[in-house]
């Protein structure tokens, strides 16, 4: 029998700016740094303390997704099995050198049962 996917626990929401280079890893980075910076989650440490795997799954929206450095995005997230995408979106700001990423942070877990 096949099992259901994860239930999502929790979603966070982030915003991130590179105001002068339009470096989209930048921007994605500071967007998911934002996303949790301000988040303490009791309760992904009882996932930890039964053993249960933390899964974290990451989507960047930033004008030129093909360019993010996915590794570097996914280095900013200190717990969890954690999977990245970049997808079209987030904004060149007009008329100057600044960049705006958007992210969204899902973490779920799966049972070792």
């Amino acid at each position: 029998m096949e099992s259901a996917s994860p239930r999502t626990l929790v979603l966070e929401f982030g915003m991130g700016v590179d105001v002068h280079g339009q470096d989209c890893t930048k921007a994605a980075r500071r967007a998911v740094s934002d996303a949790i910076r301000h988040s303490s989650l009791p309760l992904l440490g009882h996932i930890r303390e039964r053993g249960d795997t933390m899964l974290v799954q990451v989507t960047v929206a930033v004008p030129d997704p093909d360019s993010v450095d996915l590794d570097a995005v996914k280095a900013e997230l200190p717990h969890g099995e954690v999977s990245v995408q970049a997808v079209h979106g987030g904004m060149r700001v007009p008329d100057s050198d600044a960049l705006i990423a958007c992210a969204s942070i899902s973490v779920s877990a799966r049972s070792t049962e």
